[in-house]
């Protein structure tokens, strides 16, 4: 129960795929949980800035459909779920509606995995992987609405999002979310400088999947790179 309604009662399956609201849905008001959000946002055709286009509504929408199926997978694997899809970005969420333990864990193997499995698109795709406290539930009007997360851990996943797709490997998180994962999960990671993101007033210090998961000449071109990654 995560919408700080009266009572939503719901079942959602071991992998994340199924979710049923059982009784009367209240709109979120304060309750907060704790939870990760990853954003996947598919920002380019390889090689080519217009592809939607240069290319029919038909192939846009079959090669976005590959995209989403793949994020889809790569989110249900961990134990996530896909809370939306907005345009050609995804909004994935660990830790609600229902509690999972090291979720900061999970949704960073998730970003790292998805990396992988998304390179033989013909979209590039930016992540950002953030965790927070947040007001989730059913968000909109009376007949209108929808189950959804708001806070500032949101922001920071779409910002990092943003910062990720002109970032070698095109995929970050901030040192607070590492710091949330196992231990192991952790050394998969490396720390690199601190940046002000867009829209905030305080330094946010970044982190990245270890080199070993990227080209060895990136290193000459990075431009948040640290001598030491600790």
């Amino acid at each position: 129960e995560v919408t700080g309604g009266k009572a939503v009662e719901g079942t959602i399956s071991e992998d994340g795929r199924t979710w049923t609201a059982k009784g009367p849905l209240e709109f979120a008001k304060d309750y907060r949980v704790q939870y990760t959000i990853v954003n996947d946002d598919d920002v380019e055709h390889r090689g080519s800035t217009g592809f939607a286009t240069e290319r029919d509504p038909e192939y846009v929408v079959k090669a976005l459909n590959e995209f989403f199926d793949r994020v889809v997978e790569g989110v249900h694997r961990n134990k996530g779920i896909i809370n939306k899809f907005e345009g050609d970005a995804a909004l994935a969420v660990f830790g609600a509606p229902l509690p999972l333990d090291d979720v900061a864990g999970h949704a960073l193997a998730a970003a790292r995995e998805l990396h992988e499995e998304l390179k033989d698109l013909e979209f590039e795709a930016g992540i950002g992987v953030a965790a927070g406290s947040v007001v989730a539930g059913h968000i909109g009007a009376r007949d209108r609405f929808e189950y959804t997360v708001i806070g500032d851990a949101v922001n920071q996943a779409a910002r990092l999002t943003d910062l990720a797709k002109k970032t070698p490997g095109r995929v970050l998180t901030n040192a607070a979310t590492l710091r949330a994962a196992n231990e192991v999960e952790q050394q998969r990671w490396t720390r690199m400088k601190s940046v002000e993101l867009r829209g905030r007033n305080k330094m946010t210090q970044l982190a990245r999947p270890v080199r070993a998961t990227m080209a060895p000449d990136l290193a000459q071109t990075d431009p948040f790179s640290r001598t030491s990654s600790r």
